[in-house]
């Protein structure tokens, strides 16, 4: 469908009255597919078979409520208590990650309140560390392995 800078899996692909679908593991249902769904798929692959991310704590579309308004968050994580730790923002590849992006996935970390945040259109990934004593944000290198982030 679109190059991305994700490792390739084995992707089941449907067509159903003339439209794609993606499966996604996590919701154990065929998805639509579009260029976010598609990076959204392979991310999640990438984070649980590169990464670690266990697939048990690891969920699509959760939604929160955010000033009245119902949102979803794209993945949420969550740490072995159930509480959240990352939230994943996706943009399809064509998408720029931009300020208003990163304003996106801030406001749904005011209601989540993780320490880590990933944004990824499926070319450039961002990960950062909220540090919230020190009221500040850090960008990692790279995104660390589950175990470094519990």
């Amino acid at each position: 469908m679109f190059s991305i800078n994700l490792p390739k899996y084995n992707i089941k692909i449907i067509e159903k009255d003339k439209k794609k679908y993606i499966w996604d593991e996590l919701r154990q249902k065929y998805s639509i597919l579009t260029p976010e769904e598609w990076v959204r798929q392979h991310f999640v692959h990438f984070l649980v078979e590169h990464k670690q991310f266990p697939i048990g704590r690891t969920t699509n579309e959760v939604a929160i409520a955010l000033n009245g308004t119902q949102k979803r968050c794209d993945t949420v994580v969550y740490d072995k208590y159930g509480d959240p730790l990352v939230i994943v923002e996706y943009k399809r590849p064509s998408v720029a990650i931009s300020q208003k992006v990163f304003d996106q996935i801030a406001r749904y970390n005011m209601v989540l309140h993780v320490p880590y945040l990933i944004i990824s259109n499926g070319i450039n990934h961002y990960c950062c560390r909220v540090h919230y004593q020190e009221n500040r944000v850090e960008f990692l290198k790279d995104i660390p392995l589950y175990e470094e982030l519990v």
